[in-house]
């Protein structure tokens, strides 16, 4: 890796800078990253718990700085011009922000222009920025490292498609495995010789060519940069999938084969007009496409996986030491939101052990699910009372929370919901209860029942809540309540307790203690 280095970073690379060195910090680091790729060049803003970090900022710029390469050898003029100035706008952002140096890398078009040193040159002279360039095998492994910071012990191939290039790494329970770069952008597509057969030529070859070297693949397929997501939201329209959240979008071979016929079928302004992709992203689509279709024969995964987590947040993911790469970024993420948002920090633990003993069967939810439910049961409080239920069912199935599946964030979104209301009659987000089973719905319910329920004891003497016990097989709830919270047990708790009951399936109710 070249670049402009001073001493204190030259040994170092682009991660000189370690942001969670200090244990206080590292939950409320405010961190910018820069990525000038061949198509777009990015600032994330990265704020917030450390493991799962929210994006404080978020801007593109099309800048289009591959645009021509493989038939000039040079970076597009006015692509440049263009990616100069997004990059000056980043660094005077940045130090209103408080968060200078950015950490910047360049891709493959600086990488592999002739003028990519003397564009570098301008950059460091304009903004005092350094653009680190990185190669493409190392490009492959950051962006690896990005789906690993939404999946821990990930598996599979990683498949991160820019401009002018195409990574692959393999991932093995969380480890990072062989890494290839191929010329496989559509960008650089385009420029291919011979016509749409040249270019199908190409397509197969590269791609035979990469299979090849990896030898050996997984399942799944994750699927990584702004062609392969605006084929997944053409995906999304095409099936009527209701919930628009990207990020970690699963489908199916036969599913995509299916949007790809679409692609090759439909006129560009319609998909646009469909789905909001971009114009010059929208160019790119259609060659785009081509290569997944051959990926997909080529690998032959049963799951594909979209994933919003690459480079940027790989250089994230570079800096965290082991122990915090090792946490839930599910719970990190929720912890955060409780002690930022939550009237009674803390108590989300007592509840997660309160509500337990419902969830004792084979077919109980994931416990990382209960507990992020209980972190999560109090941060909206400050919505108006009347939209409560919908605000955290909106906010959660929406937010920005890593590890979790798109059935996964409906459950908890029905969990909250009924945190705080106990019907989901005329509810406007009933398409989404659709994506979950009958005994999802059910499950979600008592949960959300129980935390309801749960809250009323907040104010208990000693932390102390007292206990519930189920017995399934009795037909049989039992609330035992523990010394002096007597009368917190008031009309308006009985009443929640006996929705609990009815959620169970209309079991007997008992309060000892009285």
């Amino acid at each position: 890796m070249d670049g402009n280095s001073s001493p204190d970073t030259e040994d170092w690379g682009p991660f000189g800078r370690p942001l969670f060195d200090d244990p206080s910090a590292r939950a409320l680091s405010r961190v910018g990253v820069v990525d000038v790729g061949s198509n777009s060049v990015r600032m994330v803003v990265f704020d917030g718990a450390a493991r799962s970090p929210a994006y404080f900022f978020n801007e593109k710029v099309m800048a289009g700085l591959g645009a021509g390469l493989a038939e000039t050898g040079r970076l597009n003029p006015e692509g440049r011009v263009r990616a100069l100035q997004a990059i000056k706008r980043f660094q005077l952002l940045a130090d209103a922000m408080g968060i200078s140096p950015l950490t910047a890398v360049a891709t493959a078009a600086v990488r592999e222009a002739e003028d990519g040193p003397a564009f570098r040159d301008d950059v460091l002279r304009e903004t005092g920025l350094t653009l680190w360039v990185i190669e493409g095998e190392e490009e492959a492994r950051l962006s690896a490292q990005g789906v690993l910071l939404g999946w821990p012990g990930a598996s599979g191939l990683v498949c991160d498609i820019g401009g002018s290039s195409m990574e692959l790494a393999e991932l093995v329970d969380g480890e990072v495995g062989t890494c290839l770069s191929s010329k496989l952008g559509p960008q650089r597509l385009k420029t291919v010789k011979g016509g749409k057969k040249g270019r199908k030529a190409a397509i197969q070859s590269g791609v035979r060519d990469l299979v090849a070297e990896m030898g050996r693949y997984g399942e799944r397929l994750y699927l990584v940069g702004g062609s392969w997501r605006a084929i997944a939201r053409i995906d999304m329209d095409r099936r009527g999938y209701p919930l628009t959240v990207l990020h970690e979008y699963r489908m199916t071979r036969k599913a995509l084969y299916a949007t790809i016929e679409h692609i090759e079928a439909t006129p560009p302004e319609e998909l646009r007009a469909r789905t909001g992709i971009g114009e010059s992203r929208m160019a790119l689509v259609p060659l785009a496409a081509q290569v997944l279709k051959e990926l997909l024969r080529a690998l032959k995964p049963k799951d594909i996986a979209v994933s919003s987590y690459g480079i940027r947040e790989g250089m994230l993911y570079e800096q965290m030491p082991q122990r915090l790469r090792d946490r839930d970024p599910l719970i990190e993420a929720c912890r955060f939101s409780e002690k930022k948002d939550a009237r009674m920090p803390g108590f989300g633990r007592r509840l997660f052990e309160f509500v337990s003993p419902l969830f004792k069967a084979r077919n109980a939810p994931d416990k990382r699910l209960i507990k992020a439910a209980c972190l999560l049961h109090d941060v909206s409080w400050r919505a108006h009372p009347d939209y409560r239920h919908e605000v955290c069912f909106d906010e959660v199935t929406r937010a920005n929370l890593g590890g979790m599946t798109h059935r996964e964030r409906i459950f908890l979104g029905v969990a909250l919901l009924h945190r705080y209301k106990n019907s989901r009659d005329g509810s406007p987000f009933a398409e989404l209860f659709d994506m979950l089973s009958a005994d999802d719905i059910r499950q979600a319910e008592i949960l959300g029942k129980a935390m309801r329920f749960g809250a009323m004891l907040t104010a208990s003497k000693d932390q102390d809540m007292g206990a519930l016990k189920y017995y399934p097989k009795r037909a049989r709830l039992e609330l035992r309540l523990a010394p002096g919270t007597r009368d917190l047990f008031g009309e308006v708790a009985e009443a929640r307790l006996a929705a609990l009951g009815a959620a169970l399936g209309g079991v007997e109710v008992v309060v000892k203690g009285r």
